[in-house]
């Protein structure tokens, strides 16, 4: 990662209203994810609980976010039947939602109208992308910053279409 682009903790801590994702894969392949992946795949059991060394990061950064008035949404276009991996992230996302995140989920038959960005993204405050790049086989390939007026645009239109379409996390079932 170039050390000019700053970290995900540093952009959150700087947000002040909004923070919304869109996660468009059917498969990540995220080194920190690796072993409880595996784990999951081997046995059914998912890490759930928000003080665990793998989730308190997250839950901390979230926390702090939502008490500073920071409305924080999540949106996940998938494939119907979904992957093992979004059967792992449904099986994950209660802690999403316990930290204060809001998540919804839309079968990716229901996206084909929405014109959608090339790539995964965190919005931040209407004004500024993170892009988060992907290999083929769903490594991170590292993230792009960007305030280009045309690129917030799309991706603010893109997810406020996906989010008005999709289903609510407690509501969503994995088909």
């Amino acid at each position: 990662m170039p050390s000019s682009v700053p970290t995900f903790d540093e952009l959150m801590a700087g947000c002040t209203s909004s923070a919304v994702h869109l996660e468009m894969r059917d498969h990540y392949g995220v080194g920190e994810e690796a072993d409880d992946f595996s784990t999951w795949l081997r046995t059914g059991q998912r890490d759930t609980d928000p003080a665990s060394e793998y989730w308190a990061p997250w839950v901390d950064l979230i926390t702090r976010a939502v008490a500073r008035g920071v409305v924080v949404r999540r949106a996940r276009i998938v494939s119907e039947p979904v992957s093992d991996y979004i059967r792992y992230e449904h099986a994950g996302t209660v802690v999403n939602v316990m930290a204060g995140e809001q998540v919804r989920w839309l079968p990716r038959r229901r996206a084909s109208s929405i014109a959608l960005p090339g790539n995964d993204f965190w919005l931040l405050d209407e004004r500024l992308i993170r892009w988060n790049h992907f290999t083929g086989d769903g490594a991170s390939a590292g993230p792009e910053i960007s305030e280009e007026p045309a690129a917030v645009k799309l991706c603010a239109q893109a997810f406020e279409a996906v989010w008005e379409r999709a289903i609510p996390h407690d509501q969503y079932e994995i088909r």
